[in-house]
């Protein structure tokens, strides 16, 4: 029992302590403080964890359900979500089991936010940690640009009178305020309504949509190419691989070790939202999809609409947020800024990560395509073979398995059934994940370089409308944008 009791104790943490050292004023100005800024529940851990799943990738689904088909749409968002679930289970239990032998050490993480690369460091040793360090740079990279470009082809519904290239400069800008953000503890009011913005968008494609109804002719005959199939694949892939971001929010929580099953009920959630507006969308406008990954651009004008484009637009600039600021923390740790008190001198330490973002958002506009990339070579390894192979190596021993923290859910076989389904997921990511859907993303990757170009000022954008003469008739000569992009 006494040993118990110490686990317990170091398992916790010195959070709460330390809050109840720096919190004893119960004045206005604190209460408003803890209640904005101040966040470390398991709720506030569910807000993020929720919020940042779904982001911009919520617009590229009905376009994933046209490559997929609608029944391989909606089973691939349940099977990845669900083993998403699982990754991000792994990594909360390794996570817990670093922290743990780490308190034992007497180690103090007071000025110190432990990230996924250190995890691996500590368990496995330093050729997993730059492994780990290097796939989950990139993946986090690649997400925050992929905000960046998310925002440029979001705006541009609402105003066309600059194109998206100028705008992806302007919310770079934007966005580089992030590093005036500590850490995801001070995210908190940000995570809860970014959830409720989802959450509206989510519920405007859906009824839009079937208030719209389907279009003339509508055709619905996805699954046609395997390229197209595996891409579509990917970008759910990619939906629910959210977590790389896991070991910062669990650290920012006031007791860690209830993270355990937020993932999954975050998932959930998530679900209620995707699964209706891709399956609603997808029904309307059937394979127009195929040539607008973006939903918004075949909903008509509406206050609803541009209400839509307003909030993912801010949701947008938090999501880059949660994707960039491990990032903040691994270069403050790099030039010795990371124990810095004073947040003006790490904000200005920080600015040089936004600049490379920056860069490839105008580099690479292809909002959707390069989801499918990203989640292919990157979030496969990232947040499901290399979590699914560290447990199985931590936890190989006897002796390891019987003086783990967490032990593996009795319902699921425990060890053995852990071990199983970790094979699983290493064998089927890899091959589906990385290996088909590597082949795809990249050629429709490779496809949109061929047919735009690098640096192309506006991606998918309707084609200039040029005045005819009188005697011609504009109706019949004006090329529909769908017929557009077909011959593209």
């Amino acid at each position: 029992m006494e040993s118990e009791k110490v686990v317990e104790t170091v398992v916790a943490g010195n959070y709460v302590a330390m809050e109840t050292e720096g919190g004893k004023r119960k004045d206005m100005k604190t209460r408003v403080y803890n209640l904005f800024w101040h966040g470390g529940s398991v709720y506030d851990a569910w807000f993020s964890c929720a919020s940042n799943q779904v982001a911009q990738v919520l617009l590229t689904l009905p376009y994933s359900f046209s490559q997929l088909g609608m029944l391989s749409g909606v089973l691939f968002q349940i099977f990845y979500g669900l083993m998403g679930s699982w990754t991000a289970y792994l990594i909360s239990t390794l996570y817990v089991e670093y922290r743990t032998r780490k308190e034992r050490e007497k180690v103090d993480f007071r000025n110190h936010v432990i990230q996924w690369f250190e995890v691996l460091d500590g368990l496995l040793g330093k050729h997993w940690r730059n492994v780990g360090l290097a796939f989950n740079c990139t993946f986090l990279l690649f997400g925050s640009v992929i905000q960046l470009i998310a925002c440029a082809s979001n705006i541009y519904y609402i105003n066309d009178n600059l194109d998206k290239r100028t705008w992806t400069y302007i919310f770079g800008a934007c966005c580089a305020t992030t590093v005036f953000v500590p850490s995801f503890r001070n995210y908190r009011i940000w995570s809860f309504l970014g959830l409720l913005m989802t959450t509206y968008t989510a519920w405007y494609l859906t009824i839009a949509s079937l208030l719209h109804g389907q279009v003339e002719g509508v055709k619905h005959s996805g699954p046609a190419k395997m390229v197209l199939y595996f891409t579509g694949a990917t970008n759910i892939l990619y939906t629910f691989g959210g977590h790389a971001v896991t070991v910062e929010i669990m650290h920012a929580m006031w007791k860690p070790q209830k993270f355990k099953a937020i993932y999954l009920f975050a998932t959930l959630y998530v679900m209620t939202l995707t699964l209706p507006s891709a399956s609603a969308v997808y029904w309307a406008f059937g394979d127009l999809l195929l040539n607008h990954s973006n939903a918004f651009a075949l909903l008509p004008t509406s206050p609803f609409r541009d209400m839509a484009v307003i909030l993912m637009l801010i949701h947008q600039f938090i999501t880059f947020g949660f994707a960039c600021t491990p990032l903040y923390f691994v270069w403050e740790k790099a030039i010795g800024m990371h124990e810095c008190k004073s947040l003006c001198k790490r904000a200005a330490a920080r600015l040089p990560v936004v600049i490379p973002i920056w860069f490839l958002a105008i580099i690479f506009p292809f909002f959707g395509p390069i989801n499918s990339t990203v989640g292919s070579l990157l979030v496969s390894f990232t947040v499901y073979i290399i979590p699914a192979l560290a447990h199985m190596i931590t936890f190989k021993s006897a002796a390891a398995r019987e003086s783990a923290v967490e032990q593996p859910p009795r319902f699921l076989g425990r060890w053995a059934g852990a071990y199983t389904i970790n094979v699983f997921v290493v064998v089927w990511v890899f091959v589906v994940g990385f290996g088909f859907g590597g082949w795809a993303s990249m050629t429709n990757f490779i496809r949109q370089i061929d047919t735009f170009g690098l640096f192309t000022k506006c991606y998918q954008c309707p084609p200039p409308q040029f005045p005819l003469p009188p005697h011609l008739n504009s109706t019949a000569l004006a090329p529909s944008p769908a017929n557009f992009y077909h011959h593209l």
